[in-house]
């Protein structure tokens, strides 16, 4: 029989290339929602599904090891003595590794008192004498002793264990200069480090082989002992024990009893139900996309028997109508709609229930759509949409009104997994539907799967619904009702506004930066006598720790850190004027980027239109992007000059601001119950002189800027976990003075203190925090084994429930004041939103009705047990308009 005709039988050391693969891949890129770290796993069955692609098994099984010790450690109790503590981060993964081949019907071996090299080499001799060809796959280097014209070895490349060497006879010969078989002698001699199986001193690889060649053995070796010459020769014959032991140890067993027979071992059908719950489980996609296409089960099989697609049906005038009448009727939730979108118009329109869906061709002005318009209209008939923002506003630019959103199935995972990876509806249908959506190859120019119709989008959407409304708590129910389904619409508005930006303005600062940034880099290059990258880490480190001997900074990669923080740092410590010249040519190039980013996002009508991420953050933040406008420094000349480019637009009087005075800081208050932090709020004092006062045993009157500044970097800092060591960075102080600093702020508001220990404490035994209108955000970290994302989970958790009450509150202020100044008839209207500020566009005689509305509802936001100041202020351009 030929090798092409033999079956093939493949034989995996499990414990080995799963230690490969977790140091292969970074630990934290992998890990799922529960905090489990996955990266042995994923890199693993990569390899695993490679293997079978490739070489096409007939038989399979993958050996583990059931601990460190065996029959070899009895013989010599410090075999792997010298391996240390199994990383936190890998304590856990091979259990589930064994479920997922479990579940892919792969058989595990595991046999008591022996290692997995002794059940590959029992398989290997076993199924050579039984006619198969055999691979073994194992990154232990005895397994070399295995090898002949049978069998064949497959080596982890030292990148991990996705390139793997192919041992035969031939192979070994070529690296070693050895047969297979006498591998074994030379380990003997040499040692194996990784083994603690110390060799010859003095013996090296050359060494070994060289004895081998003339004398076949180490036996013979052995034997011939007195006839090596030289300090080697005295070496081996003081140490020949060494090697003794070596070889009865490194000698893997050939007939360790199994249990089961090599035709047990023959790959069989996946079990698919079980493989797509623990690589749910796992947050497996893509493999399990590649587990499922390998087994020949293309874009996946449906969760429920009987669940395909339907026919989009394309309806128009009454039986349009009559198809929407019937539905809202049948489904007082909701209908699902979906708007394909191009150019920012819609193209094509579905409509769906999770049984039936609607196709509509759109063309804009059409009366045979005029059900459609009327029901889009409808507040009181609910909309259901996924990721709704980009297509309401290509529907308000097509004329059409939209009214009635009531759920994004979007937004819901979102609310559900806000640290997660879900972006895009496939990614949810995946998680919560167990099915794939038809997938294009991107490598294809001319794709052969037809693009999801918005029909079926709105269908998919549709079926999402339940699963997503079945996981969301009462608190997180509420938060996307009341507060994320409606700020929707007022960001689609925003969008659609922009804000006026005067680009001669932006020109003339973007010059005058440019200028001051080479002045400042030929000032640089003078203090060094040379000119430099001043953009290149590395010059930056030959410059700073070589020519000029500075102290390094922490270590990286490549060198040491020359990011912003380490570099302030080592200039407060050890001024130097290149350094100095090196962080202000930083600044100014800095917002030179940022001037000129907002200068070319200005449309053809001198206005900006920034995306607002309502998705963004963890903490529930809107951020901004294209441009971003929450990016622009505040408290430098420079950046009020930016602001003052953002101004009033035509047909308009003046830009209103307003802002939450403190908002973080009246959060803690409300939150931690502390007396003294209310009563300050509550008498309309001066926050940090108040709380200056009493930690420095001052009158108020007698409180110093510097002891502010302390008291308010303290302050803010606590709720993020600041430690004293952070502390005495931040204010350039002795560590012991900020200790005793932080003894002192507790030891007068104690409650702070108990209650930023209880929000860890109770996020530990819950698995998340919650905002004062209820917003959860897990913390899987918080019982990871690893103390650095422990930790990092810890000082997030502090901060999490203030912050995300900030999010909370200025999302709610946002949605009543758009409705107030709608109900009002104003023709004024919110322009920006940026963190905690609110910037409005005035028209003429509307000043005093605009402000009363923003004060209002901007202070009656939430309910706390401390006022909620606002502050406003009006003005020509957005820097003029601050307060």
């Amino acid at each position: 029989m030929s090798d092409n005709e033999k079956p093939t039988l493949l034989v995996i050391d499990g414990h080995s290339l799963a230690f490969r693969a977790f140091y292969a891949l970074p630990v934290d890129s992998f890990q799922n929602s529960e905090g489990q770290h996955t990266n042995a796993i994923h890199g693993f069955i990569a390899m695993f599904l490679n293997l079978l692609k490739n070489e096409k098994p007939t038989h399979v099984a993958v050996a583990f090891d059931i601990s460190r010790y065996s029959f070899r450690t009895r013989e010599y109790p410090d075999y792997k003595g010298t391996r240390g503590e199994t990383p936190p981060e890998f304590i856990g993964q091979v259990p589930l590794l064994q479920d997922a081949l479990k579940a892919m019907n792969v058989t595990t071996i595991s046999i008591e008192d022996y290692e997995a090299d002794d059940i590959l080499a029992t398989l290997s001799v076993k199924g050579t004498h039984e006619g198969y060809r055999v691979l073994v796959v194992s990154g232990d280097r005895d397994t070399i002793q295995l090898v002949n014209d049978n069998v064949t070895l497959l080596y982890p490349s030292r990148q991990g264990v996705s390139d793997l060497t192919r041992y035969d006879p031939a192979k070994v010969k070529d690296r070693y200069d050895i047969e297979p078989h006498q591998y074994p002698e030379i380990a003997a001699l040499v040692g194996e480090t990784s083994d603690n199986l110390p060799g010859i001193p003095k013996v090296g690889e050359k060494t070994a082989v060289k004895w081998l060649h003339k004398y076949g053995s180490l036996d013979e070796i052995l034997a011939h002992a007195d006839e090596i010459t030289g300090k080697v020769g005295e070496s081996f014959r003081e140490h020949k024990e060494n090697a003794i032991r070596n070889r009865k140890l490194n000698r893997l067993l050939t007939d360790v009893e199994m249990p089961c027979e090599i035709t047990a071992l023959e790959k069989k059908p996946i079990d698919q139900a079980a493989v797509r719950e623990i690589f749910g489980k796992l947050e497996f996609r893509t493999l399990l996309d590649r587990v499922l296409k390998l087994e020949g089960v293309e874009g996946g099989a449906p969760a429920e028997p009987g669940v395909s697609a339907p026919s989009p049906q394309n309806l128009l005038d009454e039986e349009l109508e009559a198809w929407i009448e019937r539905h809202c009727a049948a489904h007082p939730e909701g209908l699902a709609l979906s708007v394909e979108v191009a150019n920012g118009m819609p193209t094509a329109i579905g409509i769906a229930t999770e049984d039936e869906a609607v196709s509509l061709a759109w063309q804009p002005g059409r009366a045979d759509y005029a059900p459609f318009e009327s029901w889009l209209a409808d507040d009181d008939r609910p909309k259901i949409m996924h990721g709704a923002k980009q297509q309401i506003k290509a529907l308000i630019e097509a004329g059409l009104t939209i009214a009635g959103l009531t759920f994004d199935t979007f937004i819901a995972g979102w609310l559900l997994r806000p640290g997660g990876t879900d972006k895009t509806l496939a990614d949810l249908v995946l998680r919560y539907l167990d099915e794939q959506l038809p997938k294009a190859d991107p490598n294809q120019l001319v794709p052969d799967v037809e693009p999801l119709s918005t029909a079926l989008e709105a269908w998919y959407t549709a079926r999402l619904v339940a699963p997503l409304r079945a996981r969301l708590d009462d608190g997180s129910a509420r938060v996307l009702r009341e507060l994320e389904m409606p700020i929707v619409s007022v960001l689609a508005a925003m969008e659609l506004r922009g804000v006026a930006v005067d680009h001669d303005q932006l020109a003339a600062l973007s010059n005058r930066l440019g200028s001051t940034a080479s002045d400042l880099a030929a000032r640089a290059f003078a203090e060094i006598g040379r000119e430099i990258n001043l953009g290149s880490p590395k010059q930056i480190q030959e410059v700073l720790f070589e020519q000029l001997q500075m102290p390094t900074t922490r270590a990286t990669k490549t060198g040491y850190s020359t990011d912003a923080a380490s570099l302030a740092d080592l200039q407060a410590s050890n001024p130097h004027p290149f350094l100095g010249l090196l962080l202000e040519h930083r600044d100014a190039t800095k917002l030179r980027q940022i001037v000129e980013t907002l200068d070319k996002s200005i449309d053809s009508g001198g206005r900006i239109h920034t995306s607002y991420v309502q998705t963004g953050t963890s903490t529930g933040r809107i951020s901004s992007t294209d441009p971003n406008l929450q990016n622009i420094p505040v408290r430098t000349a420079e950046g009020r000059l930016i602001r003052a480019a953002f101004t009033v637009g035509e047909g308009y009087d003046s830009l209103l601001t307003a802002d939450y005075s403190q908002i973080e800081m009246r959060i803690m208050a409300h939150l931690s119950g502390d007396p003294g932090l209310i009563e300050a709020f509550t008498a309309g004092e001066d926050l940090h002189r108040f709380v200056g006062a009493r930690i420095f045993g001052v009158d108020p009157a007698d409180v110093t800027p510097e002891m502010r500044t302390k008291v308010k970097a303290m302050s803010y800092g606590l709720a993020y976990g600041l430690s004293a060591f952070g502390l005495s960075r931040q204010l350039r102080i002795d560590s012991k003075e900020a200790k005793q600093l932080m003894a002192d702020y507790f030891a007068r508001f104690g409650a702070v203190r108990d209650y930023l220990r209880n929000v860890v404490e109770q996020a530990k035994v819950d698995g998340y925090t919650t905002t004062i209108f209820g917003r959860r955000r897990p913390f899987p970290d918080l019982k990871s084994p690893n103390r650095t994302l422990r930790q990092n989970a810890e000082r997030a958790a502090l901060n999490a429930p203030i912050q995300g009450s900030a999010a909370d509150i200025i999302k709610v202020a946002m949605i009543n004041i758009e409705n107030d100044i709608r109900d009002a008839e104003l023709s004024s209207r919110m322009l920006m939103q940026v963190h905690d500020e609110l910037i409005f566009e005035v028209s003429s005689g509307e000043h005093d009705r605009l402000e009363e509305i923003v004060r209002a509802r901007m202070g009656s936001a939430a309910e706390l047990s401390v006022p909620l100041e606002v502050q406003v202020g009006y003005g020509s351009n957005w820097d003029a308009a601050a307060h």
